[in-house]
């Protein structure tokens, strides 16, 4: 069974602390979640209360995979308490480490972050980079996959990483059951941008929500910008720019996504030629679909069928 330590650091914030059990804790038995501190005793959270885990730092060198929750307020240092830095010693080289929110700033203080891709909450993106200049941050995703450290934004971008990683381990059944029973979507769409501060529309404005749904009912027809503005009754420049807003991305990225999103469904539920998969989730021939999933993915429809047909059968 798969072993994912979660370290919970002095000032720890419970949501998060929890997500973990919550996720890998519903996948069909599949994960073992245990709770450490770097010193076996109880650790303050971020709210009126302790906690008291049952395991100390020696757990984290059993891991498989390791999540680092944000704790405390936002860091003033790069450098990391010697007891922490001991605790992160324990890990294999062989683990995967997942950090949440700000607990990236402490596998980047730990040099772990170094010259690779991360994110964090975009709140902390300034004082992120003017501390680890030498990570290459991106503050508008919700999280990143860089093999064996992936980072996410803020809060329930927690979700969404061990989703992810269900999703990688077991495929797209088991993570879909698991977003079911957690009541979450089990993919969601956009990045960190829809959710920055910014003015609040009009409450009277129209949304684009209804013309998501209409589309993603309809991914197989050949789609236009002018298609979508009609359905939501609004000038091009309106639609495109109130869908940015809310999305965090284009109309058009956002119909590539979902038509890869579904096409990664199909193959990894179904036989369907690929030539046929491209056609039913609209790219016009299978070389657009490869072309568009090794864009996204880095890998081609063929070799992501057998990853995770393969996955699936665990």
């Amino acid at each position: 069974m798969h072993r994912v330590v979660v370290l919970a650091l002095d000032g720890v914030y419970p949501f998060e602390l929890g997500i973990p059990q919550r996720v890998f804790g519903t996948a069909d038995g599949h994960y073992e979640v245990i709770t450490c501190t770097v010193d076996g005793g109880p650790v303050r959270t971020s709210a009126d209360f302790a906690i008291v885990a049952d395991s100390g730092p020696e757990a984290l060198a059993t891991a498989d995979t390791v999540v680092i929750p944000p704790y405390g307020s936002a860091p003033t240092t790069a450098r990391l308490p010697v007891p922490v830095a001991d605790a992160l010693a324990l890990i294999p080289a062989t683990a995967r480490i997942v950090s949440i929110c700000t607990g990236a700033f402490t596998i980047a203080a730990a040099g772990l972050l170094d010259g690779r891709p991360a994110t964090t909450h975009w709140n902390l993106a300034a004082r992120f980079r003017e501390l680890f200049p030498q990570v290459a941050l991106d503050a508008d995703v919700l999280f990143v996959d860089d093999g064996d450290i992936l980072t996410s934004a803020g809060a329930a971008s927690g979700v969404d990483v061990c989703l992810h990683l269900v999703r990688k381990d077991h495929g797209s059944e088991v993570a879909n059951r698991v977003a079911r029973r957690c009541v979450v979507p089990p993919w969601r769409d956009g990045g960190q941008a829809q959710y920055i501060e910014q003015p609040v529309p009009e409450p009277s404005a129209a949304g684009t929500s209804a013309t998501q749904e209409w589309a993603l009912g309809r991914l197989g027809e050949p789609l236009t910008l002018t298609d979508l503005a009609e359905h939501a009754r609004m000038s091009l420049r309106t639609f495109a720019r109130r869908f940015r807003d809310e999305v965090g991305m284009s109309p058009g990225r956002w119909l590539i996504r979902q038509r890869i999103s579904r096409a990664r469904e199909l193959l990894e539920s179904s036989d369907l030629p690929v030539e046929q998969i491209a056609g039913q989730v609209g790219f016009a021939t299978a070389a657009s679909l490869r072309q568009h999933l090794h864009a996204a993915i880095g890998v081609t429809p063929q070799a992501y069928r057998r990853t995770f047909q393969t996955a699936g059968d665990h």
